[in-house]
């Protein structure tokens, strides 16, 4: 008698796989058919108004001197420091410029804090693609956490091109953090920022590291531009996609390049992806699934976690770029910020 033996039936992708050795597979790119994306229903009618706007105007125009850069910048402020008054009320905070060792800044306190609060301070460190937001409009998301998280916010209005290039905003912003730990203890500060200023706290932790400075107690980088040298896979899934940065050929591309001023873009200090991040401080970091920089906050939300860190990744429905921080009134905005303030509540002294 012959026994025959018959291999389990498998399927056709599983039998390719097993058929075709990892070394000899073609990393063909995935061909994509043009499509129309919706506007989601899943998300609140007031952020649903955010996602249906059109692409960032002039998006792939960036200004090519340097007087272009500062009269865009300038442009920003006349937009937003007529909206700040308003929303300090709404917050309920109070807003006081001036110097801190050398560096502007704002502070920024509630009008009632909790106990658990009174001893505790978050530095912030704003966004603008390293060179965008000045003054008063680097103030809307220090406001919220200030107002929702009931917290006193240091902002730090750190120097921008022209006026000065890499490393200066690193450099004024590790300055006003050296004054804060002579403020209060370390562990009871948290520092926060998104966009440039994600990266802007990470790399903040890292020149803690060198400088052998005590780490604070949370940090909250907001999508981080942790990888500039335009790695990961949402610069290609997201672009035109994200109506904030569009493409990563736009404007902030350009705009790092100008504040890099030559630099080494995989230095850690603009890329903060490659650095050593074991050590690092209790870390929330947030994102949303149309964020051309999504790829840039799993990877270093990955990276964290290998490091032994902990780590928590929050992600909104159809956001693209920092649109977290947008507008009080949105209800994914008081979410996010919630949020981040319930981590630091857990993690920093009191």
């Amino acid at each position: 008698m012959v026994t025959r033996f018959f291999p389990l039936a498998v399927s056709a992708a599983a039998a390719l796989l097993v058929a075709v050795p990892v070394a000899a597979q073609t990393l063909a790119p995935r061909e994509v058919p043009a499509k129309t994306l919706p506007v989601p229903t899943t998300v609140s009618p007031q952020m649903q108004a955010i996602i249906a706007q059109p692409l960032r105007t002039n998006w792939d125009k960036p200004p090519t001197t340097p007087d272009g850069w500062r009269e865009l910048s300038e442009s920003n402020v006349t937009t937003v420091a007529p909206q700040i008054p308003a929303m300090a009320e709404r917050m309920r905070v109070s807003i006081e410029p001036s110097m801190l060792d050398g560096v502007r800044i704002y502070t920024i306190t509630p009008a009632d804090m909790p106990p658990q609060n009174r001893n505790r301070l978050a530095v912030h460190v704003h966004g603008g693609c390293y060179v965008l937001n000045p003054r008063e409009a680097a103030l809307p998301e220090a406001i919220f956490l200030a107002g929702f998280a009931r917290m006193k916010v240091i902002a730090v209005d750190y120097r921008m091109p022209p006026e000065a290039y890499f490393p200066a905003a690193l450099d004024d912003a590790v300055t006003v953090y050296k004054a804060a730990i002579k403020m209060v203890p370390p562990a009871n500060i948290a520092v926060f920022g998104s966009s440039a200023g994600g990266a802007l706290t990470l790399e903040m932790m890292l020149r803690a590291k060198q400088e052998g400075l005590p780490m604070p107690g949370a940090i909250a980088p907001g999508t981080p531009m942790s990888d500039v040298t335009k790695q990961g896979d949402s610069f290609q899934t997201n672009a035109m996609v994200d109506n904030v940065l569009v493409s990563p050929d736009g404007f902030c591309d350009a705009a790092t390049r100008f504040y890099a001023n030559g630099h080494d873009l995989k230095d850690p200090f603009l890329s903060p992806v490659y650095g050593d991040v074991r050590g690092f401080p209790p870390t929330i970091l947030t994102t949303g699934t149309r964020d051309l920089l999504l790829s840039n906050t799993v990877r270093m939300h990955r990276a964290l976690r290998q490091a032994g860190t902990e780590a928590v990744l929050q992600v909104f429905e159809g956001q693209s770029h920092a649109q977290f921080y947008r507008d009080d009134r949105i209800p994914e905005v008081k979410e996010a910020f919630d949020e981040i303030g319930l981590f630091f509540n857990r993690h920093l002294g009191q």
